[in-house]
């Protein structure tokens, strides 16, 4: 070495010992395995978060799903009471109709005893009158009785939108 220039025993040198002259943070191995070791690091914390995430989404799928069905049983239970509720007024609309054409056919009868043209408007007279009575009774009848069933019948969608109101509100 005694007949080297300076510049060539380091080059010797640091041929001898290439790992050697390079600081620890650049030494190829041990970056790449600090480098893997921080991707896996990093894979394992996006695949666990991406895992809560999905843990998460299923769980409101199954509450809506839940939450659907709920409404699908509202609206039937709905329609029920919609359908017995109709057909009840039906039955209170034929029961007047009914006994206005018994009073009316009661009323025919009594015609035919009649004596005077006055007993006649009389008798007309007295069938107008109470025609007209029980059709603003009945009248009012059928509308308290439409109010309610209107009622019952939004009943349970009502409750449907104030649970949903009250469960989703809160998420907003």
């Amino acid at each position: 070495m005694a007949g080297r220039k300076v510049g060539e025993a380091i080059q010797i040198e640091a041929a001898a010992e290439p790992m050697a002259a390079l600081p620890a943070p650049e030494r190829p191995a041990q970056a790449a395995f600090a480098s893997a070791a921080s991707t896996a690091a990093q894979f394992d914390k996006a695949n666990s978060e991406v895992k809560a995430n999905m843990e998460k989404a299923m769980k409101t799928a199954e509450e809506l799903v839940t939450f659907g069905q709920g409404n699908y049983e509202a609206m039937v239970k709905s329609s029920q009471i919609w359908a017995a509720g109709v057909q009840d007024l039906g039955k209170q609309v034929a029961a007047s109709a009914q006994a206005q054409v018994d009073q009316t056919l009661a009323t025919l009868k009594a015609f035919a005893g009649v004596k005077s043209l006055k007993e006649a408007i009389e008798l007309q007279s007295s069938l107008a009158r109470s025609s007209v009575e029980k059709a603003v009774a009945e009248t009012g009848k059928l509308t308290d009785a439409s109010l309610k069933l209107a009622e019952q019948t939004l009943a349970p969608i009502t409750a449907r939108v104030s649970l949903a109101a009250e469960r989703f509100g809160r998420a907003v």
